[in-house]
């Protein structure tokens, strides 16, 4: 067992962990942070993206020990302190970006780590940056249409699909 020290979602986290123990893991099982969500453990589904020192991962394929001295954000550090809904959140609710929802944590992770690097994304952008999430129910439009209303733009003239 290896012991690791972290920041998560601005408080201080640690744990005994075996060395092949995963971020996602980690997160869930140690920290009771559930909002990540593990949907198939190789990378493919986006569901477990958390922010690890600002950069969007994939933590089901990351090792906590990769994590070690890390800052990590997972889902539950994306609303306001006042508990109310981010900008993303916001967009996501008043555009129907979800349906079931599982998705949804990793989507509104990946979405906040592109409106970083990319504050005015065009369509075509947002679809290629989702491209490691899958969404099995909504098709991804109403997904594409939140972000981009988050980012400012008017997605009043985006054609449903």
């Amino acid at each position: 067992m290896t012991e690791v020290k972290m920041t998560v979602n601005g408080k201080p986290a640690s744990g005994a962990v075996e060395g092949r123990t995963l971020l996602a893991s980690f997160l869930r099982e140690n920290l009771s942070l559930t909002g990540t969500h593990i949907g198939c453990d190789t990378s493919q589904c986006g569901a477990c993206v958390v922010h690890v020192n600002g950069e969007a991962v994939k933590a089901c394929t990351m090792l906590a020990v990769e994590a070690d001295g890390a800052e990590v954000k997972t889902i539950e550090s994306m609303a306001n302190p006042d508990g109310s809904l981010t900008v993303i959140q916001q967009a996501f609710q008043d555009h129907h970006g979800l349906q079931c929802g599982f998705c949804t944590p990793g989507m509104i992770m990946s979405a906040s780590a592109l409106l970083k690097d990319n504050p005015k994304p065009t369509e075509a952008e947002v679809r290629h940056y989702l491209d490691g999430n899958i969404c099995r129910c909504t098709g991804y439009h109403n997904i594409v249409k939140a972000i981009m209303a988050a980012s400012g733009q008017d997605v009043s003239a985006l054609a449903a699909e």
